[in-house]
């Protein structure tokens, strides 16, 4: 925020969480007050029960970034999904799309009985997608199926050819925290995040509609759900969302580094937050802004994490 205001600014959110109306505890949405003072967008967008892809996600961004320069300001991405942030630099993965047909079979044998022989099946041609899927995530794992059959490619290798597209071509900063530090803040949030109502948040989405398969897998949220089921206890559920954030943290990081030409800063508690914002604007002094009436299209900026 202390960025967006340096540079005439509006924030354009990058977490595939933060489209869900009413999640916002456990989200960290920025908060009305904060929404007041500068411009968001790309939050709540849609219900928790109901399904949102990638594709939405961009086409919303796109129409979203129009309104923003129109307006004559600087769009600042912000958020720390991954595939986001690498559907906004370098499109969607381009996979053939199978026959209708298929997917109504594969759909219907999931439905008689015979999820074990697809699991099974999975684990055959794509080993990668079967560890990396979860057993219940049927529209995963049925995709993963019909890519194979129709292209006798992985959905896993096509995946990691996408991937393999590492630039981002676009003025982008990532802040790295101390890990000490952040072990502190992750357990410091979610407390923090159960003490203002997480547990009350959670039934009262439940009471009107529940969670897609994608939004009851958000951290914190999937570990309280399971806990309400009475699946796990509750002290192991506060453990388990802060055990992992931290692995998720971790795997980000990693991830995020694969991009030659990402800029990662690093930061610490004595850091001072308008200093800081001073010296990346300071770093980016090409970055795309009101006064640019070149026509050159450039990309926004874009802050990860």
């Amino acid at each position: 925020m202390a960025l967006a205001d340096l540079c005439g600014a509006e924030i354009l959110s990058m977490d595939s969480m933060l489209v869900y109306r009413g999640m916002d505890l456990g989200t960290a949405k920025p908060s009305v007050e904060e929404r007041g003072s500068i411009r968001h967008h790309l939050i709540d967008l849609v219900e928790p029960w109901q399904t949102f892809s990638v594709a939405r996600y961009l086409e919303a961004a796109e129409q979203a970034e129009a309104e923003v320069r129109a307006r004559g300001a600087r769009p600042l991405y912000v958020g720390g999904t991954g595939l986001y942030l690498k559907a906004l630099t370098s499109g969607l993965l381009q996979v053939p799309q199978a026959p209708a047909r298929l997917r109504n079979e594969l759909e219907q044998q999931w439905a008689q009985g015979g999820e074990q022989l697809l699991r099974d099946e999975l684990q055959r041609i794509d080993p990668a997608a079967a560890e990396r899927l979860h057993p219940s995530d049927a529209k995963r794992i049925l995709r993963a199926i019909e890519v194979y059959r129709c292209t006798g490619r992985p959905l896993s290798e096509w995946q990691r050819q996408w991937q393999r597209q590492a630039a981002l071509r676009e003025p982008a900063v990532a802040l790295i925290w101390p890990r000490e530090i952040l072990r502190e803040r992750i357990a410091e949030r979610f407390d923090a995040m159960l003490d203002a109502g997480l547990v009350e948040e959670i039934q009262r989405i439940r009471a009107r509609g529940g969670f897609s398969l994608t939004a009851a897998k958000a951290l914190g949220y999937r570990q309280i759900l399971q806990a309400l089921d009475g699946e796990i206890g509750w002290e192991e559920a506060r453990e388990q969302a802060i055990t992992k954030t931290r692995v998720l943290i971790r795997r980000q990081m990693s991830w995020l580094r694969s991009f030659p030409d990402l800029h990662c800063q690093e930061v610490g508690p004595e850091d001072r937050i308008k200093d800081l914002a001073a010296a990346l604007l300071a770093r980016f002094q090409g970055w795309p802004g009101p006064d640019l009436e070149d026509g050159s299209g450039n990309r926004p900026t874009t802050e990860s994490n």
